[in-house]
């Protein structure tokens, strides 16, 4: 049996490098093979097809974002000051992004949805993962008394999420830093 002449870590790395520069469609096989440096029939052995590969390159994507969303709103000190941090954080790394990449899985979202059942999964969980988060960090600030008593912690925090995945959709398309600050200083002020 032979053994693999290549990383595929590294070789996962540069698929999702890729499909996050170029998006889906706009990659093909060859592209990736080109790429990743390997034969089709090792990638297609060791990844399956390119469908299989992008759905490993998410998820990659997903669990190797750093800060994670959910580690910033699990901060020690005040609930509210992670949740400000967290809208800081995406301001800043939208602004910062140079190469206008967003997040890829916004990316993915505009892209695949909502033709693809595989994407919409993992979507959905990665979603539904963060609004769960930002509801307990701002039901903690609301306890705290750090959240003003008007302010609903559930509809907070989906405003929040559909406010952050909006500014990453809107940062690939504008390098307006005035822009961005603008916007999350607004939702900023819903904190109280």
């Amino acid at each position: 049996m032979r053994t693999k002449e290549f990383d595929p870590d590294a070789a996962l790395q540069a698929a999702l490098e890729l499909f996050w520069e170029r998006g889906y469609e706009a990659t093909s096989m060859a592209d990736l093979v080109e790429r990743l440096n390997i034969g089709r029939a090792s990638l297609y052995a060791t990844f399956g097809n390119k469908h299989d590969l992008y759905m490993k390159a998410l998820e990659r994507y997903r669990e190797n974002r750093n800060p994670a969303p959910i580690d910033i709103l699990s901060r020690p000190g005040p609930a509210l000051t992670s949740v400000r941090a967290l809208v800081e954080f995406y301001a800043a790394d939208a602004i910062a992004d140079s190469r206008r990449r967003g997040c890829m899985i916004v990316n993915a979202a505009a892209e695949m949805l909502p033709a693809d059942a595989a994407v919409s999964r993992l979507i959905d969980t990665n979603w539904a993962a963060l609004e769960g988060a930002l509801t307990s960090a701002l039901i903690r600030a609301a306890g705290e008394g750090d959240l003003p008593a008007d302010r609903d912690p559930r509809a907070l925090a989906r405003f929040l999420l559909v406010f952050l995945q909006g500014l990453r959709l809107v940062s690939k398309g504008s390098a307006d830093a005035a822009r961005l600050r603008d916007a999350a200083s607004q939702a900023l002020s819903l904190l109280g």
